[in-house]
């Protein structure tokens, strides 16, 4: 996802840097700095913590994309900060950086189904089993959302990207109503042979 944002930002060419592929740009609102951690996962922070250091970035501007195991697939949310939630990378980004004041763009991946050989690790590292097209789409979402965090920050990206479409609720209380009505009426068919009220 951070390769796509790069081009959209006009980054051509990242450096071996921190521990990771590194690059900068200018965003909407000024200097952007972009890392990729090149360390395994579990040990982001060794990569995000001294890049904070050497720049002089503060947590509150750091953004982190991440999976999100409790997420379905192709939702994608926002926070700005939070606990690692059993996400090893998210622990060591937190001891890395010193806080968890951080934001986050959250791409779900949804859970192992049960059928699953391995574990949650062997799950983010297997390749997707949706069509790539339903994967590019996700990924689309991420940056999206995280371009409106450069421009306009979290706060707003959250309130853009978690609300509901206009009749969405409506929609859903309409879809329960209906399908309680039809369970009713399901229990209400007349056995054959027979009539309402004794008629």
């Amino acid at each position: 996802m951070v390769e796509r944002l790069a081009d959209r930002l006009g980054v051509t060419r990242f450096a071996a840097r921190y521990a990771g592929s590194y690059a900068e740009t200018r965003g909407p609102r000024g200097p952007v700095a972009l890392l990729i951690p090149t360390t395994f996962m579990n040990l982001s922070g060794e990569s995000v913590g001294p890049a904070a250091g050497s720049l002089r970035i503060t947590r509150p501007q750091i953004l982190v994309v991440h999976d999100e195991l409790d997420l379905p697939f192709g939702t994608v949310r926002g926070k700005t900060e939070g606990g690692a939630g059993g996400h090893n990378g998210l622990r060591s980004l937190i001891a890395g950086t010193g806080g968890n004041d951080f934001a986050r763009v959250r791409l779900g991946v949804g859970r192992p189904p049960s059928d699953f050989r391995g574990d949650q690790a062997d799950w983010v590292l297997a390749r997707f089993s949706e069509p790539d097209a339903e994967v590019d789409a996700l990924i689309d979402r991420g940056v999206a959302m995280t371009e409106v965090a450069l421009a306009e920050g979290m706060e707003e990206a959250i309130a853009r990207f978690h609300a509901s479409a206009p009749g969405s609720r409506a929609s859903r209380r309409r879809e329960r109503r209906e399908e309680t009505s039809d369970a009713g009426d399901e229990g209400d068919t007349d056995t054959p042979g027979t009539t309402e009220n004794g008629g």
